[in-house]
């Protein structure tokens, strides 16, 4: 949500900002909502004062026997609180009106963004590994011998289309990975393990600005809850709220945890395999940062989430995305992109997007400057670290043999008791 004040006192720079989004002319319409709220505000708070003046003056006339003064002072009271009532409502509604205009508006990009109407405008900012030249033509994940326990027909009967049921070796290949980028980020980079809900009111969604814009791309329960799409909704939440002591910042949490989303408008896009699930699995980071240093905690969360694909030995891109491809609640993004052999192309597997005081301000969340004065809104960044099923999917393509087996990563040993082949028959040995 974006600070009103700022609007008023910079519009050109703000619709200069939101151009670059798409946008065009929106502080016209910002800045004659705001205006309508406040004069009706300061008619309220004119007819407030009309009536205690008039008030005052009702005894005065009763006291000395002026009837028709008194009468009139009683009428103009009512006819003050009548007025008060009105203007009072016409003023809320006013400001749920600009309120609404505000939530529906993304987040300014930072300047050094690039421009840009889709992906194909990404830059890439850098590469690591080389991807594996094969002697044989790789598959992709759900065409390999070995990972037999990806069941789709299963998940079919259960579920419907986009679901998986993982079993045998699939099923602990998955848990390994989650385990591994869990014990990598709490005992290397310093962030504090978390088990949340995966079901939250409406306000933690308003909070990460799921709503009121991407509504249908979630799940709501028949009682008012909604499923997380990620744990970025109820780790960012946990600041909700609170006035923290800035030397508490920054706080760096992970979580592992079911994620739900509807893939609304994805119709016909990435049906085959698991890639594309309505309920899938991620390790989640996120932090709670200075305003001063959000900049630089992007850039260390970005490290931690290309640090699990070293370790795995699985080749990556890291690029930035542009105005156009950039999530709404994003100042700035790093997606990083897995190499598939199987699809012959990098596949986005982690978006690390520093956000500013755009959800801190719709959750209040601020922190009280240890130099003194006004509590200031805090910064707010999320990343993947990383999505566990397309880590699975680049670990079996990357490790594919031409016997159908499948070749683990040895830094999966100790979660997997030192057996780092999966065989044909998928059989972990």
């Amino acid at each position: 949500m974006h600070d009103i004040r700022y609007i008023r006192d910079h519009p050109a720079a703000f619709d200069a900002a939101m151009s670059r989004r798409g946008l065009s002319g929106v502080s016209a319409d910002v800045l004659a909502l705001d205006e309508r709220r406040r004069a009706l505000i300061h008619a309220a708070e004119t007819a407030q004062a009309e009536q205690n003046a008039a008030s005052k003056q009702v005894g005065a006339a009763k006291a000395r026997g002026d009837e028709a003064e008194f009468e009139r002072l009683r009428a103009l009271v009512a006819e003050k609180k009548a007025d008060i009532a009105r203007l009072q409502d016409e003023a809320r509604a006013e400001d749920q009106a600009l309120t609404d205009l505000l939530m529906g508006l993304p987040n300014l990009p930072h300047d050094d963004i690039p421009d840009g109407a889709d992906e194909h405008d990404n830059v890439e900012i850098r590469r690591w590994g080389t991807p594996r030249a094969f002697d044989f033509a790789p598959v992709e994940h759900y065409q390999l011998p070995a990972a037999r326990g990806l069941d789709f027909e299963t998940a079919a009967k259960l579920s419907g289309a986009r679901f998986v049921v993982l079993s045998g070796a699939m099923a602990r290949l998955h848990r390994a990975l989650a385990q591994f980028m869990l014990d990598l980020h709490t005992t290397e980079h310093g962030l504090t393990e978390m088990i949340t809900p995966v079901l939250v009111r409406d306000a933690a969604m308003y909070g990460t600005n799921q709503l009121p814009k991407f509504a249908e791309d979630s799940y709501q329960t028949t009682n008012g809850w909604w499923l997380i799409p990620t744990s970025e909704v109820t780790l960012t939440n946990t600041a909700a709220g609170d006035v923290l002591d800035e030397a508490a910042l920054p706080i760096r949490m992970t979580a592992h945890t079911q994620c739900f989303r509807s893939e609304a408008g994805s119709a016909g896009k990435d049906t085959a395999g698991m890639l594309r699930q309505h309920q899938f699995e991620k390790v989640e980071m996120v932090s709670i940062s200075h305003p001063d240093t959000s900049l630089d905690e992007h850039a260390r969360m970005t490290r931690c989430a290309e640090t699990v694909l070293e370790r795995l030995g699985l080749p990556y891109r890291t690029v930035v995305l542009c105005t156009g491809d950039m999530g709404f609640g994003a100042r700035k993004t790093h997606d990083i992109e897995v190499w598939l052999p199987g699809q012959n192309t990098y596949r986005e597997i982690s978006s690390v997007s520093v956000c500013g005081d755009f959800q801190a301000r719709r959750m209040n969340a601020r922190f009280k400057p240890a130099s003194g004065g006004k509590p200031e809104f805090v910064h707010t960044l999320n990343g993947s670290g990383l999505a566990v099923g397309r880590c699975l999917i680049a670990v079996l393509e990357n490790g594919q043999q031409a016997d159908g087996s499948v070749t683990l990563p040895e830094a999966l040993g100790p979660w997997l008791g030192g057996k780092l082949t999966i065989t044909a028959e998928g059989v972990l040995v």
